[in-house]
């Protein structure tokens, strides 16, 4: 017999599913800026101003998914157990390509050898877009359900997850991201690199569009979900829509609208996975839910209480990261000697002028 869940199991899906869409707002642009760093970057200083834009922030991102996964096991542990066990072998996948990324960042500059820094653009390239197409493959699996038996094993192979539903959410994910990314760089750098991504964005925007309408219809399908999905669709739809004719005009509308077809993606998903944490596509009499797989009350309340007290450092801190580094890149900011001094003195904080003494405005620096 199935339970509907009490107030703390329906609040801390609602705070899981926040950190996932958080998650993929922001690393969202980093898995697109990611992919577009060979496109878009003709020499190495534009490909240094690219990595750059996200240098300074893309792990503090990657801790929205650290906590989501740490929340699921204190949360819902038994969802934790069947979603961590059923898809091992795509998670070891999703861990593969993230910490590829995180080694590109790093290696892309130790050696001044053009074979060496190609290596490590294609690794980022490559790896940033099978992250997206992962975890998009994970989240349709999520909604539709796996083969699950009555105690919660999942018995599913790979390519068991590699269906058509799953395989179009996946390339949802890429396109959204792609264009995510794209339009982040319009706001973050200025001259060719800028002007590269504002058209390339207007050309993925409808690939994107295209791909989240399919993506959405084949989600309202199912006829067991409700209006709300629908509704949800709808709006994402029309959100994927608006971006190309923004691109236009503001940036910064654009990127909202990015963000909010994101945001409404997630939320979409989320509803039409409720009341369950994991579907089971055996028998819906096996379903994981979220009254089933959730920790004791006691446990979500003193989560609660840790919750409230640490999420608005954590929320304060990173928005001031972003703050510090918010400044456009340009080539002038990556031509010429580089000192630790040069560097400081060029930095928005601890900079007491511009670039070169002069009154310009500072740039970011990692």
């Amino acid at each position: 017999m199935h339970h509907s869940p009490d107030f703390l199991q329906a609040l801390w899906f609602i705070l899981l599913g926040i950190l996932w869409t958080g998650f993929f707002v922001l690393e969202g642009f980093d898995f697109g800026v990611g992919m577009l760093v060979r496109g878009l970057g003709r020499d190495q200083v534009q490909k240094r101003m690219i990595i750059h834009t996200i240098g300074p922030v893309w792990d503090g991102n990657e801790v929205w998914l650290i906590v989501a996964g740490a929340g699921t096991f204190a949360a819902f542990p038994q969802w934790y157990a069947s979603t961590f066990s059923g898809f091992y072998l795509a998670l070891f996948l999703v861990v593969v390509a993230i910490v590829a990324r995180g080694v590109s960042f790093e290696f892309w500059g130790k050696v001044d050898s053009p074979r060496w820094r190609a290596t490590w653009e294609w690794t980022l390239a490559i790896a940033s877009g099978a992250a997206a197409l992962l975890f998009g493959v994970a989240w349709a699996d999520f909604v539709q359900g796996v083969p699950m038996n009555a105690a919660y094993v999942v018995h599913a192979s790979l390519w068991d997850l590699l269906h058509p539903y799953a395989l179009l959410g996946g390339l949802t994910f890429v396109a959204l991201f792609l264009t995510h990314g794209a339009i982040f760089l319009t706001l973050r750098t200025k001259g060719q690199v800028a002007d590269r991504a504002r058209k390339l964005a207007r050309r993925t925007a409808p690939l994107a569009a295209l791909l989240t309408i399919a993506f959405l219809i084949w989600t309202c399908s199912d006829q067991s979900w409700g209006a709300a999905v629908v509704v949800l669709s709808a709006i994402a739809v029309a959100l994927v829509l608006l971006t190309p004719a923004l691109l236009s005009g503001g940036t910064g509308r654009a990127f909202a609208t990015s963000v909010g077809t994101i945001v409404v993606l997630m939320v979409a998903l989320l509803a039409a996975l409720y009341p369950n944490a994991l579907p089971s596509t055996t028998n819906h009499a096996f379903d994981l839910t979220l009254a089933a797989a959730s920790s004791t009350s006691y446990t979500l309340t003193v989560m609660t209480v840790v919750a409230i007290i640490f999420v608005p450092i954590v929320l304060l801190y990173q928005g001031w990261t972003y703050w510090v580094f918010r400044h456009r890149l340009g080539r002038d900011d990556f031509e010429g000697p580089f000192t630790p001094m040069a560097v400081l003195e060029r930095h928005p904080v601890f900079g007491a002028k511009g670039v070169a003494g002069t009154d310009e405005q500072p740039s970011s620096k990692v």
